[in-house]
């Protein structure tokens, strides 16, 4: 999915030190035009960039695709980064400039890779009456931000215990491992916890983490998380205690060891200095004609002729790195 406000803030990769759990409440974005979809953002957000390398979450739905139009993303670039599609409702259909055409469905994770530069689309299908996930950015360390563009599908398992199913879509969890590769250590897994289930997670103690609420009341190692809220968990725990309430809660569990990399991040591009967003928003900018989308650095969606998404304007003081 495209960040498609025609302002992007800078977004800054900030050093925060946590000795409890914090939670980080969503701001509301939309994508596009007055009848767009609206997601929910609780990353990043000024006080906290990144968790592990996770640097982007948006959180949407249940939406009625009737009212809302669904999900209507046309060609767009990225580079630096890796995108995570996860859908609890609905279907997908993702086209992108290194070949790959493929459905996104509920409990099946897509994870690409733009390395050093990818356009690709993103539009809800016909048949899709509620549209309901989690877009999720992963930034790419610096020995290999230039690796060429891929794809990745995986349909985990369910993992059940007493009160609790789990799908391990990255990483390692619960005595399961997912077999997507990633250039980090990475952690991701949907949770699905029985009203009154307490829960701990045996987790890595150099893992940061994060917990995002999708659906139920929820106690994060002490600290009450509700719908839309992602609790941070700073690195040194090995246990992460979870309970639910009085209903059924819905989680993503996100982690990873501290990034410990200077990072830039505008629009679609995560990057290390103001120079390199500079260029390869040239690049795109070269790609946009008024008759479509013309071949370059980041190729073109294979099957998709819709107009692309230009880039926006950039801001008008320089952008800063920072840990």
């Amino acid at each position: 999915m495209s960040n498609l406000e025609e302002r992007p803030d800078e977004l800054r990769a900030a050093a925060a030190v946590a000795a409890s759990v914090e939670i980080m409440t969503p701001r509301e974005v939309p994508l596009g035009g007055p009848r767009a979809m609206r997601v929910r953002r609780t990353l990043p957000q000024r006080q906290r960039s990144l968790i592990g390398a996770w640097c982007f979450v948006d959180h949407y739905g249940p939406d009625d695709v009737a009212e809302t139009g669904g999900m209507v993303v046309p060609p767009h670039p990225h580079t630096g980064l890796q995108t995570v599609s996860w859908l609890f409702t609905g279907e997908v259909e993702h086209r992108d400039s290194a070949g790959h055409h493929a459905m996104v469905r509920p409990g099946e994770v897509n994870l690409m890779t733009a390395g050093r530069g990818i356009s690709h689309s993103e539009v809800s299908t016909a048949a899709t009456t509620t549209l309901h996930g989690a877009q999720l950015w992963v930034a790419l360390p610096d020995v290999a931000r230039q690796t060429d563009p891929g794809f990745a599908h995986h349909a985990p398992s369910p993992v059940a215990g007493a009160g609790f199913e789990a799908r391990v879509f990255l990483g390692s969890l619960l005595g399961d491992t997912s077999p997507v590769e990633t250039f980090t250590p990475l952690l991701g897994a949907e949770l699905l916890l029985a009203p009154g289930t307490s829960l701990d997670l045996d987790v890595d103690g150099g893992f940061e983490h994060g917990v995002l609420v999708d659906a139920g009341m929820l106690t994060v190692d002490g600290t009450e998380a509700k719908p839309g809220d992602l609790a941070y968990v700073p690195p040194g725990r090995t246990k992460l205690p979870l309970v639910a309430h009085d209903e059924p809660v819905r989680l993503l569990l996100l982690g990873g060891p501290p990034f410990g990399e200077a990072i830039v991040m505008w629009w679609n591009i995560v990057a290390r200095t103001h120079e390199e967003v500079v260029e390869w928003r040239a690049r795109w900018q070269e790609q946009v004609t008024d008759e479509g989308l013309l071949d370059g650095w980041f190729g073109v969606p294979v099957g998709d002729e819709r107009p692309p998404i230009p880039p926006p304007p950039l801001p008008n003081a320089r952008l800063r790195s920072r840990t």
